[in-house]
């Protein structure tokens, strides 16, 4: 794999993905190959701002959680008016990094299929 194109997918996914995990994402891309570097680029990874913005307005509904992937959480969240609001505000400070770990979830799981 081409170390630049690498570089390049690292500089504009790193804030998606867990800092302390970039290195991995790196270890795995580098060790693709070519053909397969356009098919990681496809994958649709969430923004983790995005995610924030979204939880802080509409965190009690449990839209966040939903978006992220994880809609048993985001129905319990509605049915429960966000746990009374508790949960709504602990997920302002969570779930930005809960977006990257499910981007990352995301990007090794389809690595490892190719």
């Amino acid at each position: 794999m081409n170390t630049q194109k690498v570089d390049l997918y690292i500089v504009t996914n790193q804030g998606k993905f867990p800092a302390e995990k970039l290195p991995i994402v790196k270890e795995k891309l580098l060790s693709l190959e070519d053909d397969k570097f356009d098919l990681i680029q496809m994958i649709q990874l969430k923004d983790p701002t995005i995610s924030l913005i979204i939880s802080l307005f509409f965190g009690v509904l449990g839209i966040d959680r939903m978006l992220i992937g994880d809609i048993g959480l985001g129905v319990a969240k509605l049915l429960t008016a966000g746990g009374c609001g508790i949960w709504t505000i602990i997920d302002w400070f969570y779930i930005m990094e809960a977006t990257r770990e499910k981007n990352y979830a995301k990007f090794i799981t389809n690595s490892a299929m190719l």
